[in-house]
C-alpha cells in the first residue's frame, strides 16, 4: 500500500501471477451402453454413421459433409479433409461392412442422385444446392441409442488413451491436436505425471 496525497493506493499483491483455468477433463460412458448399441440402430446409414463416431472418432460435422469420394472400399480406408491436410481413416473390419451395407443401399435407393455427399436423404439427394444431411437428420441415429455424437466421440478417444498413454498414438490415429490428445490422456491415467506440450 502507498499513499500519494490525501489519497491512498492499494497494490494487489497478487497481480502478475498467472492463474491457471480450470480444464474439464472427459469422463468415460459406461461400457454397457456402448454393447449392442449398433443393433438398436434403424438403418444402413444410421449404423455407418454412429461407427465413422464411436469407432473412428469423427466428428458429426465431419461425418455430414463426408464426400462419397472419401470411401475407397478397396483399400479400406475413409479420406477426410481437414483445413489444408487429410486424414486417412483405416476402417475395420465392422465399418467396412457397414459402409457397404450403405454404399449398395444409397446406389438401390437413388442410383441417379447429383448430390456428391456420402450421407445423403430424400430430401438431399435431389436437392439443387447439394446441401450434406442436417445435422438433426444424422442426429436422429444417435438419439436411438441415447447418445450424443460428442459423448461418443469423448469415449472413443478415452478409451484408446486408457489402452496406450502414447499422445502421438491418439494424434496420428484420429488426428486430433496435441493438446486434446494430452487432456484424454491426462484423464486416462491420472496417476502419471506427463510433459505438458507447448
Amino acid at each position: 500500500m502507498s499513499t500519494e496525497g490525501d489519497g491512498i493506493i492499494f497494490h494487489n499483491p497478487m497481480a502478475g501471477l498467472p492463474l491457471s483455468t480450470p480444464v474439464r477433463l472427459p469422463t468415460p460412458l459406461p461400457s454397457d451402453r456402448l454393447q449392442g448399441a449398433l443393433h438398436q440402430i434403424q438403418g444402413a446409414r444410421g449404423r455407418f454413421a454412429v461407427a465413422l463416431v464411436a469407432v473412428h472418432a469423427l466428428k458429426a460435422s465431419e461425418v455430414r459433409r463426408l464426400p462419397l469420394a472419401a470411401v475407397d472400399l478397396v483399400r479400406g480406408t475413409l479420406t477426410v479433409r481437414r483445413g489444408n491436410h487429410t486424414h486417412t481413416v483405416y476402417l475395420d473390419p465392422i465399418t467396412m461392412g457397414l459402409a457397404a451395407d450403405w454404399l449398395h443401399e444409397r446406389r438401390r435407393t437413388w442410383p441417379m442422385a447429383p448430390n456428391p455427399h456420402l450421407f445423403i436423404t430424400s430430401q438431399t439427394a435431389h436437392h439443387p444446392t447439394l446441401i450434406p444431411v442436417s445435422y438433426l437428420g444424422l442426429r436422429a441415429a444417435f438419439d436411438q441409442i441415447g447418445m450424443t455424437p460428442r459423448q461418443l466421440w469423448s469415449d472413443r478417444v478415452l478409451d484408446e488413451a486408457r489402452v496406450s498413454a502414447d499422445t502421438v498414438h491418439l494424434i496420428r490415429l484420429f488426428g486430433i491436436q496435441p493438446s486434446t490428445a494430452m487432456k484424454y490422456v491426462a484423464a486416462a491415467h491420472p496417476d502419471k505425471a506427463f510433459p505438458k506440450i507447448r
